[in-house]
């Protein structure tokens, strides 16, 4: 995570990238297994979601738990940083839903 000009700036910096904010919003309903995430977000690649979980865990937005099984279970979840900015996004899902509707 890095500093922009703007406060604004950092943040979308920091959730921007393929279904980042959706990824927050699955896991502030509960924590979630690898294969969870999977069926949830099925528009994007294994690959493309392993490379986002990797970036929001760096940026201290959630938590991956290894359990310590055969096979390896994880789990993700979020941090308190995660769950703080969890208004914002619900508030940029309601303004998504406010542009789609002028787009129809």
């Amino acid at each position: 995570m890095k500093k922009s000009y703007c406060p604004i700036d950092t943040f979308i910096n920091v959730i921007k990238g393929k279904r980042k904010g959706t990824i927050i919003l699955h896991l502030f309903q509960g924590d979630k297994r690898y294969s969870e995430l999977v069926k949830l977000l099925t528009d994007i690649s294994e690959r493309m979601l392993t490379k986002q979980l990797k970036e929001l865990e760096s940026d201290g937005l959630i938590n991956r738990i290894v359990f310590p099984e055969v096979p390896p279970r994880v789990e993700y979840s979020l941090t308190e940083m995660g769950k703080k900015i969890h208004p914002i996004l619900k508030g940029m899902y309601k303004g998504g839903i406010l542009f789609e509707d002028s787009i129809d």
